[in-house]
């Protein structure tokens, strides 16, 4: 039984993009146990032609792919292109770089347009406390 209460008519689809095809299988698993709809892309440049003829319910990008801030520049076109559309930033950029990245400050929020942050490897319980805020759920 999904973990979430909608209905068949309401099932809501979530947009998964990482260029990590076993991150990107993770996730998809998780996110379709949680009981919604999912649809993937492996890179920046298919998020956008996908995001062309799709308006997602959520999105969760991956920050790393062709470029070092392919998240963020997704993130951001997603937004201008489907402002309600909730954002969730996924990376383990922390755990491979010792750098940090956030969206904590208004200057990161208004450039990064991301509604929440999470650090890889996401635990089912964290992705569907966030996934359930952001949807309102």
């Amino acid at each position: 039984m999904p973990a979430n209460n909608t209905t068949m008519e309401e099932k809501r689809t979530i947009f998964l993009v990482d260029d990590d095809m076993d991150q990107l299988t993770q996730l998809q698993i998780q996110v379709q146990a949680l009981g919604f709809d999912t649809v993937t892309a492996e890179s920046q440049k298919e998020a956008e032609e996908k995001l062309e003829t799709f308006r997602p319910d959520l999105a969760i990008l991956d920050l790393m792919m062709e470029n070092q801030d392919s998240g963020f520049i997704l993130s951001y076109k997603m937004k201008k292109k489907y402002p309600d559309v909730p954002v969730i930033i996924a990376t383990a950029v922390r755990a491979e770089t010792n750098m940090s990245f956030g969206i904590e400050s208004d200057t990161d929020r208004n450039w990064i347009k991301a509604d929440a942050y999470l650090e890889k490897s996401i635990r089912g319980d964290q992705l569907q406390r966030e996934i359930n805020k952001l949807l309102k759920l």
